[in-house]
């Protein structure tokens, strides 16, 4: 017999020993979804490696598991395992997507390395579990510079598309809330969908309708023709610093990837291009400790 739990179901076998299983997610959205208010999408982490390295990826809406590739290098191992969920979304004619988890994790994927991804444009650029790497060390770019070297690679020599960064707060620990734990609410994403369904989810991360955050809210971000507007749900009490970061080109050759092209306090942050810019994002920065 089964009994259920908060967040697991305890079942008896014919000797009376407990066993206990995780609850299936037709029993927890059972629970918690609501229309309109809250929505569970399915996902799967594939967990695969090689040359000695740990390479991770998150499967939005999977219609079924999908299984690791393998592979006789880091590059065809990531494109192996990328294909196999485009496959299988075209197969099965269900909207999924996948992104490329915590490449500084183990120092997996070199910026190099990331900027010939051409099977997803989506990866960690945040990742809350520890020993993620996200700062890097004195041999290892930090997450951020890593974005800025990839994209100004793809961008300049390799004609694709820039790679757009998700945060994950990667969840292991939920009772013990310290820095040494692995907790839920270190990083997540906002996405700007017209309904609460996977479809207008995906469909707005595929497009790049969204942000990665770490605790920072914004109101509104518009991209247009000449200019890059940011606008802050400020909390009371809290400042903010909004950079805009890019890389600039001149007679053809780019500069330094990632140099902080303008910065501003301002709750509506304001970036005006200037016409050499290969690529500009933002990071709004709060004074929250």
């Amino acid at each position: 017999r089964a009994e259920f739990g908060d967040d697991w179901v305890v079942t008896r076998d014919s000797g009376g020993a407990n066993q206990m299983r995780l609850k299936t997610v037709d029993e927890l959205r059972d629970r918690f979804e609501v229309p309109g208010g809250f929505l569970l999408v399915e996902g799967q982490e594939i967990s695969d490696g090689s040359e000695g390295k740990p390479l991770h990826f998150n499967v939005f809406n999977p219609a079924e598991l999908v299984p690791a590739q393998g592979g006789k290098n880091i590059r065809q191992t990531v494109e192996r395992n990328l294909a196999a969920v485009q496959q299988q979304a075209e197969s099965s004619g269900r909207n999924m997507l996948v992104h490329i988890n915590h490449t500084n994790w183990h120092w997996a994927l070199t910026p190099e390395q990331l900027s010939l991804i051409e099977g997803t444009h989506l990866f960690e650029v945040y990742n809350g579990s520890t020993g993620c790497n996200n700062y890097g060390d004195s041999a290892h770019p930090g997450m951020d510079e890593v974005w800025d070297i990839a994209n100004t690679i793809r961008l300049t020599q390799l004609d694709l598309a820039p790679l757009l960064g998700v945060a994950n707060d990667d969840t292991h620990d939920y009772f013990d809330f310290t820095p040494a734990k692995s907790h839920p609410g270190r990083g997540w994403i906002m996405v700007r969908a017209d309904t609460l369904s996977t479809d207008a989810i995906l469909d707005a991360m595929r497009q790049g309708d969204f942000y990665a955050s770490t605790g920072v809210e914004l109101k509104d971000v518009q991209i247009g023709p000449e200019e890059y507007v940011v606008k802050i749900a400020a909390e009371k009490g809290l400042t903010y610093t909004t950079q805009f970061i890019g890389t600039r080109i001149a007679h053809g050759i780019p500069g330094k990837p990632g140099i902080v092209l303008h910065e501003t306090t301002e709750r509506t942050a304001v970036y005006a291009y200037r016409g050499d810019e290969i690529f500009v994002r933002a990071r709004v920065v709060s004074s929250r400790m």
